[in-house]
Formats: structure tokens, sequence, C-alpha cells
């Protein structure tokens, strides 16, 4: 990784107050009055820092290469945006914005120019903002540098927990007010103190599309009171109940593929108990999420989604297991049309073509067998799968650190790294992930130097 956490933090923040400072510019000049347009109350818009700081992990091998810069900002951008869409209509039932007045415009989530101002984003971060205000910021004596920037998280943080707190006990208020049948007067009071008030209220001015009115008018509030049946729809518990059937199929296809293609079977699972590809689960969650509602499209709109959401997926694994576990899981390299060895364009047709079969043949036999579980006894075996899961990949990850580590001759100075060594040794890690390739120094290991560099700075 190119950048330190203090160098990344002072960029999260420089770039959310900028952003914030670009959407109350833009709101002016539209509404010709001023409107804090961001969630929070202080003068920042973090969504811009985090972009760019993703921008900065992810996407700082492609920076030579101006193109596929662009088109991953852009990528990038339309995910993460969509994916915040969706949750705040998932809370609120209805959409905080909606572009679907703009001609060029994607389920009124994203539009084209945005798309386009996305990629351009992603140079200008890489290419002059990242340079500029690091250079600036090492004007800062380092001492005071971490100072400022960790009472600004503390701020941040409490600001943050404030708005998450009455936008929560809004929604519990706003589903009461369904079920009212007193005036308006009665509504009002429900909604508690005065910062209350005022805090739902910037909400409603900034975002007018969530307005209590509109939610009212809309007969947006009404929310299930008995399950017909267990996990019905594109909910959390078929997106659990689908990662694990994912995973496991993901396995198992992988495992014949190479097969017939190299003459034996080889290991592909991810995890250290159990076959399960955790990138294949991931893929069929991300891919029904993403695509859900265009299921009944064309198949072409669903390829094309499919290969570029596969695509953009596939990198990101790629760069986080590197960074996290100084291992490489795949690399493209020998074959044509490649970007980095992460991921090549033929593959990126195949996420498109099982975008197609997933979404018109699988999920739908899936869906229904999903559903057909028992109401009482879904909840209680999708639970125990989570737990099982999360005990998995923990293990999973402390052991592959731990080869990675061990590849550089660092003895074990832990219990757990002890434990580690007696368990998972070379020879299991190796039969576990045949392909896994040790090409630097894990997350863990730089975190350890950063933190040393910084303690002889300070000193």
């Amino acid at each position: 990784m190119e950048y330190t956490l203090y160098e990344l933090t002072w960029l999260f923040f420089v770039y959310s107050l900028a952003g914030w400072c670009i959407g109350v510019a833009a709101a002016a000049v539209r509404r010709r009055t001023f409107v804090n347009t961001g969630v929070l109350n202080l003068p920042f818009c973090p969504i811009y820092g985090v972009t760019a700081v993703s921008f900065s992990i992810f996407l700082i091998e492609l920076k030579e290469q101006l193109f596929f810069l662009f088109l991953g900002g852009m990528v990038f951008t339309s995910v993460v945006t969509v994916l915040t869409g969706v949750v705040l209509q998932r809370i609120f039932r209805r959409k905080w914005w909606d572009f679907k007045r703009f001609r060029l415009q994607e389920d009124g989530y994203i539009t084209v120019p945005l798309l386009l101002l996305s990629g351009g984003y992603a140079v200008f971060v890489l290419w002059l903002g990242n340079p500029l205000i690091l250079r600036l910021a090492g004007w800062i004596p380092y001492g005071l540098g971490k100072i400022i920037q960790i009472a600004g998280a503390a701020f941040l943080v409490i600001d943050l927990f404030g708005v998450l707190t009455v936008v929560w006990k809004w929604r519990i208020q706003i589903r009461q007010i369904d079920e009212m049948t007193e005036n308006m007067q009665q509504i009002s009071i429900t909604f508690g103190n005065a910062i209350t008030r005022r805090v739902r209220k910037r909400l409603e001015k900034s975002f007018p599309n969530i307005q209590t009115e509109k939610l009212l008018e809309d007969g947006m509030l009404r929310e299930k009171v008995e399950e017909k049946c267990f996990a019905e729809g594109c909910c959390f518990y078929k997106l659990v109940w689908l990662f694990f059937i994912g995973s496991f199929l993901g396995d198992l296809v992988e495992m014949i593929f190479c097969r017939v293609t190299m003459g034996w079977w080889m290991s592909r699972s991810s995890v250290v108990y159990g076959p399960f590809s955790i990138v294949w689960g991931l893929g069929c969650v991300l891919l029904t999420g993403m695509l859900y509602k265009y299921r009944n499209k064309d198949d072409r709109y669903i390829f094309l989604y499919g290969t570029v959401l596969g695509g953009a997926y596939e990198y990101l694994c790629s760069v986080f297991t590197e960074l996290v576990f100084g291992t490489v899981f795949w690399d493209y390299s020998a074959i044509p049309f490649n970007l980095g060895g992460r991921v090549n364009l033929l593959y990126c047709f195949f996420w498109g073509i099982v975008a197609i079969i997933w979404l018109k043949g699988i999920y739908p036999r899936l869906s229904a067998l999903i559903e057909k579980i028992p109401v009482r006894t879904g909840p209680v075996l999708t639970w125990m799968m989570i737990v099982f899961m999360t005990v998995n990949v923990a293990v999973s990850s402390f052991a592959l650190i731990r080869y990675s580590v061990r590849y550089t001759g660092e003895p074990a100075q832990t219990e757990l790294g002890m434990f580690l060594d007696e368990h998972f040794p070379d020879e299991r890690m190796e039969q576990i992930y045949p392909k896994a390739k040790i090409v630097g120094k894990t997350g863990v290991q730089k975190a350890k130097e950063m933190r040393m560099e910084e303690m002889e700075s300070e000193s």
C-alpha cells in the first residue's frame, strides 16, 4: 500500500470537507439558499472521503493506465452509490435521491454524467489531489497532526451517532404515524424534543424525497406483520442462504473444472473448514442484490451488468487479499487482455454469462426451495450458519496471515501463533490453498512497520 494510515486519514478529512463545500455550493446555486446537503451536522460529506480513500487503496495500480483508472472510478462509484441508495431505501421505504427526471439514468440512483464525473474524480484524486493534500499536510508537525485527526474523528463519531439515533427514532415513529388517526398536531408531538425536530427538518430540507408528508402520501409505510413464508423476496435471510449455497456450488464447480482441464482434483476452498469459496458466495450475493430488480429484463442487459460487476468485484477481491494476507490466490498474467493479472476480459465475460444463468435459471429454483424452510426453524438455522462461517473466516484469516509471516522466517511469539503453527503448518495450508502465492508482507506486518516509523517520527 502506497499510503500510510496517517496519510489516508488526512485524505479522508480533506476530501470529505471539500465534497461538503461543493455540495452546499451547488445546492445554493440551484435553490438560491443555504442548504446543508450532507447527512451529518458537521461540514463533512464522508462519502467523498471514503471514495477517495478507496481509490487510493484499490486503484493505485491503475494510476499509469488512465483509461482503466477512469473506468475503475466509474464502476467503483456506481456500486457504492447504488448500494448506499438501496440501504437507505430499505430503511425509509423511499429513495433519498431520485435522478429519474434525467434522460441518462439507471433506476433513479445514478446518471451517466455522474458516472463520468466519478471517473474524472478518480483521475484527479490519484494525479493531482493526493500529492497536493499530502504536501500541505507535510507542513503540519506530526504530533499536532495526530491530535487534529483524533479530535476530528471523535467529533465525527459523536455527530454520526447522534444522527443515526435520530434517524432510527424517526423510522420507528414514522411506522407509528401510519397507524394514527389523530390530527397532525399529535404527529408533531411524537417526534420528541427540539434537537430531534431540528435534525429531522434539516434532513427533510436536504433530501425532499424523504419528507414525512410524502412518505405518508405514497403509502410506503406499511410493513408486513406476519411473514407468509421464510425469507420471502430478496431479504437478509435469503441472501445469507444464497451465500452458503453459492460458496459450496462455486467450490464444487472449480474443483470439477480443475479435474477436467488439469487432470487432477484440487482444493479451491477459501476457508480451512469445509468446501466453501467465499469469492463465489459473495459474488452470488452481489449479483442477486444488485441485479434482482433487473431479473425480468433482456439477457443482454444482465450480461452487461454481470460482466462489469463481476470484473470489478474480482479485481477488488484480488487487491484486498494481497493487501491483507500478502497472498495472491489467482494470477491471469498469462491470459490475453488481463489487467495486472487480477482480471481478464474472458473471465469478465464468464461473469456476464453466470449472471444470466444465475438470475434466469438457478436463482428462482433456489429461492423457492429456501422459502419452503419452516418460518420458525429458518432464522435459527441462519444464525447458526452465520456464527459458523464467522468463526471459520476468522480462523482462516489468522492461519493465512501466520502462513505468510512464517514464510519470512519469523518464529511464533504468541500462543495464537504457536497454535496456528501446530494445527495449520505449511503442508496443510498448501493442501488447502494449492494456488496461493506469497508475494509480499501482510497488512499486519505493514501496520507494525508503519507504527514503528510513526514512533520514530514522534521521538
